[in-house]
């Protein structure tokens, strides 16, 4: 096949190729260029196929846990781990580029989406998209970030407008995609809303940053249906649209004939689009499966485990001891219906088993009984429908412990649509109080993509799990932990708080149309610092089985990086992994700063009565803030505050620093 270049198209192929073919392929020119797909994907491939009568089905695939619960796990390693299983996943499909990760900031957890995006802290979503990215990458499977930017909620997203300042857009929004590109993803997709007024398709001021202050490029593309105007938005810098729009094209052409396209940007986007196109058909040559689909399967439980956060264990009731009796209950607990996961384009069909927690118990616990108690089939009667609350009453009362499985799932937390209250529905926290009046040995387990407020019955119950959306692995890692085979090691990506209205982000919308960020930096633990009344449970909490002491902190800077070491001993009887997490802060700053800031983290695996040094790194750029006087980013000399936290409240080590640099 002959190399086709920029010279060999016309204008009229120039004006179509940048217009994608259908929903998942790029103009071919009847097979003169590369055949380039790609896929829905965030959490498992959602890969669409025509049947016999020419409608779209989607093919069943690995359900692996929500992004949100890999931020949980606070692991990098895992999610390098997870971006090449779902490499694997499309070459098996002939994909050619997924259509993830997404990286926007958990602002409110009112978000239907919120379990599509990472945490509430730029720098960990950050941190872990770029592993996702190179493990897809490093596989030959091209990834694309997403949504560019302010995609922070989804009532009236073709026309919301996010109006944010332009330093919290540099230090909040734009920086975990700043971080993220270090990857060199393929491709970085623009969001439905407005940003500032002006549609995130036709959005030149951050398109500029991404070419000139991020250095970004790769292609810039559409969200479905996302494009207002496609000549607006191919001068601000939007490369292809997806999907095909006849009525957008046709449009295009019209405004080309009356001189409304600039020449040099259709240029630009042509060559963007033919460079991907061919560096796509390289890696057709050489992708191959690395990992069987059992090893995938392995990696989809790894991530489940090391997401699950222990949020509560009075009287070290968790773990169970082997001859415990349990009343499960809870239509979480098994079954087909997918209730683990969000719902929109990221649902995947699952592809081999159910969710069976009632099956994981049995294999582990000598006796296990289980009652339904509730379901859920709606949004409208969202856990409305009681099934023999008799039985599961009995259960908790003959049962030494009774465990009972609450949340949320797709009919609930789902693209297009958000939440309009983060408390579980009235019969599951009925049901969570009766048993729990019945039994004092309750142990609640939360499936969920984002916060929930908990107060109802937290003091109520002896243990709580938020095991968000797991996936359909997520059974067997929840079953391991319950049991002590496992220790529980994830951390939360984002703040829980007491109740909705403690959150200043949530009562940010204007008439429908317009959301005022006016809280600025002080977004998600920014903001719980300075109320920590209002917090249930701090960003970076979580508790363990294990117990350890922390010791001999010290912090060298270099010309351009802030050099940290420590002692970490496991004081207890179990071999287990923490999360290390190391916050920093300028100490009487010429501008506002946040009070603490998460500036690096890691995962260690440290055996039972071992002690273990810890190197770490904070770069001179990582403590930079964006100074609109000079519009760049700027490092203050001057004193900071370098901080080893168990969680964004809890310093354990602290150590002040002078830094000389100019940045």
């Amino acid at each position: 096949m002959k190399k086709i270049t920029i010279n060999d198209l016309s204008i009229e192929e120039k004006l179509r190729l940048i217009c994608a073919y259908d929903s998942w392929q790029i103009v071919t020119f009847d097979n003169k260029l590369p055949k380039v797909k790609v896929s829905d994907g965030p959490v498992g491939l959602r890969t669409m196929v025509k049947d016999e009568n020419n409608n779209e089905i989607t093919l069943k695939s690995i359900s692996y846990p929500s992004v949100s619960c890999l931020a949980n796990t606070f692991n990098k390693e895992l999610a390098y781990k997870m971006g090449e299983a779902l490499a694997n996943d499309a070459i098996e499909r002939d994909v050619d580029i997924l259509l993830a990760p997404g990286v926007n900031i958990k602002r409110n957890p009112l978000n239907g989406r919120n379990f599509e995006y990472f945490s509430e802290d730029p720098y960990l979503a950050g941190m872990l998209a770029k592993e996702y990215i190179l493990g897809l990458q490093d596989n030959h499977i091209g990834a694309c970030i997403k949504h560019f930017c302010c995609n922070n909620l989804e009532y009236n997203r073709f026309y919301q407008s996010s109006e944010v300042d332009v330093r919290t857009l540099h230090e909040i929004y734009y920086k975990p995609f700043e971080i993220a590109l270090h990857a060199n993803p393929y491709t970085i997709m623009c969001s439905y809303n407005r940003i500032n007024g002006e549609y995130a398709s036709e959005y030149k001021v951050g398109f500029d940053t991404l070419r000139n202050s991020f250095n970004y490029k790769g292609v810039i593309i559409s969200d479905w249906d996302a494009v207002r105007n496609r000549a607006k938005s191919l001068n601000a810098g939007l490369d292809i649209e997806f999907p095909y729009s006849e009525r957008n094209y046709k449009q295009l052409l019209e405004d080309y004939k009356n001189n409304k396209v600039d020449e040099e940007c259709l240029n630009n986007s042509v060559n963007n689009i033919l460079n991907l196109i061919y560096k796509c058909n390289d890696d057709k040559q050489k992708r191959k499966i690395t990992l069987s689909f059992d090893e995938r399967v392995k990696i989809a439980k790894e991530l489940a485990s090391e997401s699950i956060v222990l949020l509560k264990n009075d009287d070290n009731i968790l773990p169970l001891k082997e001859n415990t009796s349990i009343a499960l209950s809870g239509c979480y607990a098994k079954g087909k219906e997918n209730f683990v996961v969000g719902g929109g384009s990221s649902f995947v069909r699952w592809i081999d088993k159910e969710f069976d927690l009632e099956k994981e118990l049995k294999e582990r616990f000598a006796h296990v009984d289980y009652e339904r108690a509730f379901y859920v089939n709606s949004v409208a009667n969202h856990g409305s429908n009681i099934c023999n609350p008799l039985k599961s009453q009995n259960d908790a009362l003959n049962n030494d412990v009774n465990i009972i499985c609450v949340g949320t799932g797709p009919f609930y937390e789902y693209e297009s649509g958000d939440r309009e209250t983060i408390k579980l529905s009235v019969v599951q926290e009925r049901a969570i109080l009766t048993l729990a009046s019945l039994n004092p040995n309750t142990i609640v387990i939360i499936f969920a993509g984002s916060a929930v407020d908990i107060s109802s019955f937290k003091d109520k119950v002896k243990a709580i799990i938020y095991a968000g959306f797991c996936g359909q692995y997520g059974d067997e890692a929840i079953a391991d932990v319950i049991s002590g085979k496992a220790c529980p090691n994830g951390r939360l990506s984002e703040t829980f708080a007491n109740h909705l209205e403690d959150i200043k982000a949530v009562n940010s919308y204007i008439d429908g149309r317009i959301t005022c960020y006016s809280e600025g930096l002080d977004v998600g633990y920014r903001y719980f610092l300075k109320h920590q009344d209002k917090a249930m449970y701090p960003f970076g909490y979580g508790l363990s089985y294990a117990s350890f002491k922390y010791d001999n902190l010290n912090v060298n800077v270099t010309e351009s990086k802030i050099k940290i070491s420590f002692v970490i001993t496991n004081t207890s009887a179990y071999d287990a992994k923490e999360v290390i997490q190391i916050y920093a802060s300028e100490m009487l700053s010429k501008v506002y700063r946040p009070i603490r800031e998460l500036k690096a983290f890691d995962k260690v695996f440290i055996k039972a009565n071992e002690s273990k040094k810890i190197e770490m790194t904070i770069n001179k750029e990582d403590l930079a803030y964006y100074s609109i006087g000079t519009n760049s980013m700027e490092v203050n000399p001057g004193v900071y505050k370098i901080e080893v936290c168990k969680d964004a409240f809890t310093p354990i080590l602290t150590k002040t620093i002078k830094v000389d640099w100019l940045f």
